[in-house]
Parts: structure tokens; C-alpha cells; sequence
């Protein structure tokens, strides 16, 4: 079993299956960004060999990220073999995406194995999706999300809070979630990476949200854990349950129960810090698995105890790597 120094079991594993993405969002990455040369990206044998290693020591949950995973080649290939470990060590295999491309492949993931998905939607506006996305059709991303559910597949919608007109698409938001029999979560913006912007113009606390949000419904407080670091509660009038992620106004590494893996092969064994452990040198210079499974020990034993996130009007971000690279 995975333990960290602060005696938190490691049981769910994030992989940047590629930094690339066919959005640019205002808060993710510059629209010039610069992705990593392919073959500096773990392929798809080294992501299920490494994910294999990290089932072998008690991960019980696996997420596929990106960017956006579903534009990398071959991905419902990976879906597939990582599928296999599903019963026999892993309880659960699942991906976050954009939903760019996700009518075409909703029923592939389904038949694959996987159960749930986030999809990651800002606001309802045209307008605004577009402007934020700075390319994205939003008709694309719902008809992806009717697939998945045509495709049995349970959604997720997740939502980073944004200050500005995106403030008032906060309620649509969970109205349209509340019909369509999804969950919704909130998240404050992660200073990762440079946008091109100060991101303190945009940041929204989920605390501010929450008050306002309680002016006109009830908020009841809930148990229920998804594996991740949201905290839900349920909107009565709505029959919605709403998550929260508050990385800056409310830690929540207390239980922090996971690590990732970036497209390019580094273990992070915290979102908020730079460090990380090379593990595509590792897996490119041996067969053998007992060099790998000292690695991940050796980076398991480094986790810090929190994050080093902070938002502030001059501030460089507390982690230059963006989250595309990172699998947040």
C-alpha cells in the first residue's frame, strides 16, 4: 500500500494522457500556448504499465485527464486496456473531457467499462462559452453530453466560478444541471501556469458564491464523497447536489487521498508544488518493474503536507506547469 508521510492512503491516480487540448480557456492557458513535443509524452504502453504498478500498490480509482484525453490518438485503445485491471484491484475507471468529441466516443467509453464522466462547462451562453473557450461550440459539448447519457454513461458538469458576467450563468447553470439529472460542481480557479492575464480579475471565492446561493435556496450540507476533493451539499428547491472545490478559500489536503501523472511522465505527488518524479526515464530504461515501483515509493514518501496556491493582483503563480500538463 501507498502511505504518505502523513499517513493519507494513496488510492486514486489522475494521468494527463497529452497536454493537448482544442480549447484555449482564458483561465487554463494562453492562446498561443506551446504543448510538449509528442515524443516527449508517455505513450499509451508506459501509461498502463505505470497505472499497473500503481494498482498493484492499492489505487483503487484512475482518471484520465488532459488537456483534452479525448484527442489523443488511440486513447480508446489505452480505455480498453486499462479496463482489464477493473474487478481485479481497480474499482473504477474514468476520464474528465471538454466534450468536444464526446459523441463520438460516449458509447466506445461505455462498452470499455467506464461508468461516469465530467465534463467540464462553464456557462449555458453561446457567447460566453465561446469567448472563454476561445474556440469551443457549445451545441458540440451538449450533443456530446445527450450521447454520454444516451450511452448510460452518469455525468458530472463541472464549473470554474469566474467573476464577471459568467456570475450570472451560475444559476442556469443549475437549473439545466437539476433537469438533466446531473450533479454540478463549482471550482475556484487554480493559479497554475501563465495565462496571459492576471487571473485576480476573475477570481470568484466559492464563499461569496455560496452566501449568495443561500439568499434564495436552501443548502443542505452532505456526506458524500466522490473520491475527490469537493464537498457537496444538496440544493432542496432543485433536487441538485452541488459540489464545491475551494483550493484557495477552504484547504482541503487534510484528506488528500491522490497523486498525478503528467503527459510527459512526471509524478506529482501534489497539485500545488512544483516537484516531481521522472517516471518516463525510469519506465524507458528498464523492464523491470521493481525500479519503477521504487520511484513511485520514493515520490510517495516526498508528498508535501498541503498545496502552496495563491491568488493576488502581481502574483506569479505557484506553479509555472499548467494544468493541462499536470492532469488536474
Amino acid at each position: 500500500m501507498l502511505v504518505d508521510p502523513f499517513a493519507r492512503p494513496i488510492t486514486y491516480l489522475r494521468v494527463s494522457v497529452t497536454d493537448r487540448c482544442d480549447f484555449r480557456c482564458t483561465y487554463c492557458m494562453p492562446e498561443q500556448m506551446r504543448f510538449a513535443p509528442r515524443p516527449e509524452l508517455l505513450t499509451p504502453a508506459e501509461i498502463e504499465r505505470a497505472a499497473a504498478a500503481f494498482i498493484r500498490r492499492g489505487v483503487r480509482k484512475l482518471r484520465l485527464t488532459g488537456g483534452e484525453p479525448l484527442a489523443r490518438r488511440g486513447v480508446l485503445d489505452l480505455v480498453r486496456a486499462l479496463s482489464r485491471h477493473l474487478g481485479r484491484g481497480l474499482d473504477e475507471l474514468t476520464l474528465t473531457t471538454n466534450g468536444s468529441r464526446l459523441a463520438v466516443h460516449a458509447a466506445a467509453l461505455a462498452a470499455a467499462g467506464v461508468r461516469r464522466i465530467n465534463v467540464s462547462l462553464d456557462t449555458l451562453d453561446p457567447a460566453r462559452f465561446a469567448a472563454i473557450t476561445r474556440r469551443g461550440d457549445l451545441s458540440q459539448v451538449l450533443d456530446g453530453i445527450a450521447a454520454a447519457r444516451a450511452a448510460g454513461l452518469r455525468v458530472k458538469i463541472n464549473a470554474v466560478a469566474l467573476r464577471g458576467a459568467e456570475e450570472d450563468g451560475i444559476e442556469p447553470l443549475m437549473r439545466w444541471c437539476a433537469a438533466e439529472g446531473h450533479d454540478l460542481t463549482l471550482i475556484e480557479t487554480m493559479p497554475l501556469g501563465e495565462v496571459g492575464e492576471d487571473r485576480t480579475d476573475r477570481y470568484l471565492p466559492l464563499s461569496t458564491v455560496k452566501a449568495r446561493l443561500a439568499e434564495r435556496f436552501a443548502l443542505e450540507p452532505l456526506p458524500d464523497r466522490t473520491g475527490g476533493p469537493a464537498r457537496y451539499m444538496l440544493v432542496r428547491e432543485l433536487g441538485l447536489r452541488l459540489g464545491f472545490i475551494t483550493p484557495l478559500t477552504v484547504n482541503f489536503c487534510d484528506g488528500c487521498n491522490r497523486v498525478r501523472l503528467t503527459a510527459t511522465g512526471q509524478l506529482v505527488p501534489c497539485l500545488g508544488h512544483e516537484t516531481g518524479t521522472d517516471l518516463r526515464t525510469v519506465l524507458r530504461a528498464t523492464s523491470d518493474d521493481r525500479a519503477l515501483d521504487a520511484a513511485i515509493g520514493a515520490a510517495i514518501a516526498a508528498k508535501p503536507k498541503g498545496h502552496e496556491f495563491r491568488i493576488g493582483r502581481g502574483l506569479a503563480p505557484a506553479v509555472a506547469r499548467h494544468m493541462s500538463a499536470t492532469g488536474g
